[in-house]
């Protein structure tokens, strides 16, 4: 199955493509520190170019994933609106992804610095002092065994409380991980460096994830955002 992956849930916009023999084609853009988000901008691009390094037409896509987030307001809705419009264009199924989920597989990439690792905790950073996170519980042969934290907006103060009972057989990853490194860590988990790719969500793991689920209708694919957009939290008494 050809799908091609998209997310705009975090500051970085990445595009996949899976489903050509063993090769997944991505591309992304991270925007430098004190950049704005290139959702707008970047997002068809990265796309086209993709498509065009894989040799395949809009005729050759089986499916399309975007991630639902939770993230930022505009860049949700930049990205689902985006993947909504081609899927209903070329009449291609489309499927929503959790953004934390698709972060939480890169944990198991961590070994061997995390030999003993029993859960992965995905951490966004959800400004306004809070994170989004989400966790699951790995098997033995590191494969995800079942939700150990359902994804909710959390003070890093209580995540970390949460956290805490799991000690160091926890792994924290995700740009949350890395801007409240000092309160998470103390929970005893392992949060990798910052410059760590395991920190970046990457849709080549929407592509793993799309493939199971099922798809929908254009329309009921919906944003996950946990909570009231920044602008009417901001005009709230």
């Amino acid at each position: 199955m050809r799908i091609l992956a998209l997310d705009t849930a975090t500051p970085a916009t990445t595009v996949a493509l899976s489903g050509i023999g063993e090769v997944v084609y991505t591309a992304r853009d991270d925007p430098r520190p004190g950049q704005r988000p290139g959702h707008a901008t970047r997002l068809l691009p990265l796309t086209a170019a993709v498509m065009n390094r894989a040799g395949i037409g809009w005729d050759g896509i089986d499916r399309i994933a975007v991630g639902l987030g939770p993230g930022t307001f505009s860049g949700l809705r930049i990205g689902i609106a985006t993947a909504r419009a081609l899927a209903r264009a070329r009449d291609i199924p489309l499927v929503g992804v959790s953004t934390l989920q698709s972060l939480a597989l890169r944990g198991p990439d961590a070994r061997p610095a995390t030999a003993g690792l029993d859960a992965v905790f995905a951490v966004l950073d959800a400004r306004r002092g809070e994170v989004f996170a989400a966790s699951w519980r790995l098997d033995e042969a590191h494969e995800f065994d079942n939700a150990l934290l359902l994804p909710h907006a959390f003070a890093p103060e209580a995540l970390a409380e949460l956290m805490a009972p799991l000690g160091p057989t926890a792994l924290a990853i995700g740009d949350g991980a890395i801007a409240f490194r000092e309160v998470l860590e103390r929970s005893g988990a392992f949060i990798p460096d910052d410059d760590s790719q395991l920190h970046k969500v990457t849709a080549t793991n929407h592509c793993k994830l799309a493939a199971s689920l099922q798809a929908s209708v254009p329309d009921e694919v919906r944003p996950d955002y946990l909570r009231a957009p920044d602008a009417e939290m901001a005009h709230r008494p």
